[in-house]
């Protein structure tokens, strides 16, 4: 099957990489400046915990898409999202699959609404990567899966073709019969772990280490719990189980990309993760102050930031 993977960034450049080091047919939609780079240094990937290599895929940009795919994998931010449709909605056809990886929910709502629920898996991925100075994606710890599957949950002929250009390529590949559930429970991990670092400007280690800080990192994880269950997604007892004392494990270094890239000064996926779960909630009558709070503090740094950009230019 012909593969498409929208960008070339932390997520979709690892999983696409894996995939076109298996021999998979596939292509990168990326900006020019990005193709420029692959063509001449390929694809590089380092990872102490799977091996380094570097291949060198092919690339196209939005402009020179002529025909469909087969398969779209989609990985940008959030706030790209609006960009992204417009540039791979020509590699769309009756057959094509998106999968999207996207945190959070809202990138299902604008998908299915532009493309039908017919085109559209849900999708998670677990992984932790990102882009140095040289353009290399460096990964950060060993996990590496791809879970996807269809809204309505039925396993068909065409996500079974899916699986098979997925599984044995690298990474841990699944198909799940409830990936709706799965992606909410993503989506309240993130929320809650990123929520809080970003919140209290610290690792969760640091946050732990402080009096009260374990509790308000469990109060956080507990609002977000609430608002998927309001929503219709309870999450289970086994995963609180798990999850809680990660939470709250001493000396954890345990972060998130949205802490990562609030340290760094870049953009950061606030509505998307923290703003949209907020509004779902009230919708629900459930209210989530820490959580708010997280959301406010980040969308001040948004706008300082986008502020600054502004002046500069």
């Amino acid at each position: 099957m012909r593969i498409l993977v929208v960008g070339a960034g932390a997520v979709g450049g690892y999983f696409g990489g894996r995939l076109s080091q298996a021999d998979r047919d596939v292509t990168f939609l990326v900006r020019p400046r990005r193709a420029e780079q692959i063509q001449a240094q390929g694809l590089r990937i380092l990872s102490s915990f799977h091996g380094d290599f570097t291949v060198r895929p092919k690339t196209i940009t939005a402009a020179q898409i002529v025909s469909p795919y087969d398969i779209i994998f989609l990985s940008v931010k959030s706030y790209a999202l609006t960009t992204a449709i417009d540039d791979f909605a020509p590699a769309v056809g009756p057959g094509t699959v998106i999968i999207p990886v996207l945190n959070g929910m809202h990138h299902m709502d604008v998908l299915t609404e532009r493309f039908g629920e017919n085109s559209v898996l849900g999708g998670v991925c677990l992984v932790a990567t990102e882009i140095d100075s040289q353009g290399r994606i460096v990964q950060l710890a060993d996990f590496q899966s791809l879970t996807y599957g269809g809204l309505d949950g039925k396993k068909t002929t065409r996500i079974e073709a899916v699986h098979n250009s997925f599984r044995g390529a690298g990474f841990d590949a699944a198909v799940s019969g409830d990936i709706l559930r799965d992606m909410w429970q993503k989506w309240v991990w993130l929320a809650s772990l990123g929520a809080i670092t970003c919140l209290l400007d610290g690792n969760i280690g640091e946050i732990v280490a402080v009096p009260g800080g374990a509790e308000l990192t469990l109060s956080v994880f507990r609002e977000c719990a609430a608002i998927a269950g309001a929503c219709g997604y309870p999450l289970s007892e086994t995963f609180l189980a798990e999850k809680s004392p990660q939470l709250t494990a001493p000396s954890s270094p345990l972060t998130t990309s949205m802490y990562r890239d609030l340290k760094e000064h870049a953009p950061v996926e606030v509505d998307s993760i923290l703003g949209d779960p907020i509004e779902r909630g009230w919708k629900h009558g459930v209210s989530a102050p820490l959580l708010q709070a997280a959301f406010v503090r980040l969308a001040i740094y948004q706008r300082g930031r986008a502020a600054v950009k502004a002046a500069g230019t």
